[in-house]
C-alpha cells in the first residue's frame, strides 16, 4: 500500500472511531456462511439497511427479532442486528405503524438500525446450527452428512444423518437426556413420538434444526430430531419406523447464538458483540 493510501486508511480509522463499516461486518458474516447456502425459498441478507452509513460498534445476535429485542437494541445502541430468522419475510406493501413489523423496520430505520438475517445459510454450512444440533452425538455417532447436499458445496447442505460408530450408538432414553442439556432445557419434558422402547441402541439418527419435516421425510432413520412437526407427519413418520423427539422450533436453534458471538468477536475484536437476553422461545409449558 502507497504512503497516501496508509494515510487515508489512518483517517478513516480515526473518523469511525476504529470500528468497522457495515459493509467489513458483512463480509466476516458471508466468509463464515455465504448466503449462497440459504435454500431458494428463503430470505437472506441484509434486510434493513440505513440511508446514512456509519460504523458498526455494536452487534445483537438473536433468534427472532420481536418488538422487546428490538428494545433492548435501541437502549443498548446497537448498529447491526443479526437475527437468525428473517424478520421479513413476505413482502411489506407500506410501512406503518399498524402491524409489529411494519413497526419494527420503521423503528430501525429511523434509529440507524441495519438489520441482517442468515437463517438457513447457517444451517446449511458446516461448523452451523445442524452441526451445532447433531454435537451431542459425537462420541458414539459419525460426523454427520448432508440430508440434502449444497449442489456447489455438497460437504453442506439442509439436515444432517448421522451413524452409529463401532457400537450400537446411545439408547433412546440417553439421547433424550443428551438432547436436553444441550439445549439447556435438562429440567423439562420435551415431545417424543417413540415406537422403539427408552433402552433401544439407536443406530442412525436425522436431524433437521426448526420445522424439518420437508428435510427428513423418507429418511431411513431409526429417530428424528427437530424443532417442531405436524401431527399427521409424526404418524408418517412413526409408520415409517422412526421415533420423534421435538425440542420446540427455536430451541433448537437459539444455542448456537453462542458459537456465531465467537466467531464474531475473533473476527471483529473492536465490535461489542451480544446475545439478546429477553430473545426466547414463544412456547413454553404452562404454570396453572
Amino acid at each position: 500500500m502507497s504512503f497516501v493510501g496508509k494515510i487515508a486508511g489512518q483517517i478513516r480509522k480515526m473518523s469511525t472511531g476504529g470500528y468497522p463499516s457495515l459493509p467489513k461486518v458483512l463480509e466476516v458474516l458471508r466468509t463464515f456462511a455465504p448466503e449462497t447456502l440459504a435454500e431458494p425459498w428463503d430470505n437472506v441478507g441484509l434486510l434493513v439497511e440505513p440511508a446514512r452509513p456509519k460504523p458498526v460498534s455494536a452487534v445483537l445476535l438473536t433468534n427472532d427479532l420481536t418488538e422487546e429485542v428490538l428494545q433492548e437494541a435501541v437502549k443498548s445502541r446497537t448498529d447491526l442486528v443479526v437475527s437468525y430468522h428473517p424478520p421479513l419475510f413476505e413482502p411489506l406493501k407500506r410501512i406503518t405503524q399498524a402491524s409489529w413489523k411494519e413497526r419494527i423496520v420503521a423503528t430501525c430505520l429511523e434509529r440507524g438500525i441495519a438489520v441482517y438475517s442468515p437463517h438457513t445459510a447457517w444451517d446449511s454450512v458446516r461448523g452451523g446450527v445442524n452441526d451445532y444440533l447433531g454435537k451431542f452425538l459425537s462420541e458414539k455417532y459419525d460426523k454427520g452428512e448432508p440430508i440434502v447436499p449444497n449442489k456447489d458445496r455438497p460437504d453442506c447442505g439442509a439436515g444432517r444423518i448421522y451413524q452409529a460408530l463401532e457400537d450400537d450408538g446411545m439408547s433412546v432414553s440417553e439421547i433424550i437426556a443428551k438432547l436436553k442439556l444441550h439445549i439447556s432445557t435438562p429440567d423439562q419434558k420435551i415431545p417424543v413420538a417413540l415406537v422403539h422402547p427408552l433402552t433401544h441402541k439407536v443406530k442412525s439418527v436425522a436431524l433437521c434444526a426448526g420445522s424439518g419435516w420437508s428435510v427428513l421425510k423418507g429418511q431411513k432413520a431409526e429417530l428424528f430430531i427437530t424443532g417442531e412437526m405436524s401431527h399427521h407427519s409424526i404418524l408418517d413418520a412413526n409408520h415409517s419406523g422412526s421415533s420423534v423427539l421435538l425440542t420446540n422450533h427455536s430451541n433448537s436453534e437459539r444455542m448456537f447464538l453462542p458459537t456465531a458471538k465467537a466467531y464474531l468477536e475473533s473476527h471483529l475484536e473492536e465490535v461489542s458483540v451480544k446475545i439478546s437476553s429477553v430473545d426466547r422461545d414463544p412456547l413454553s409449558l404452562d404454570t396453572i
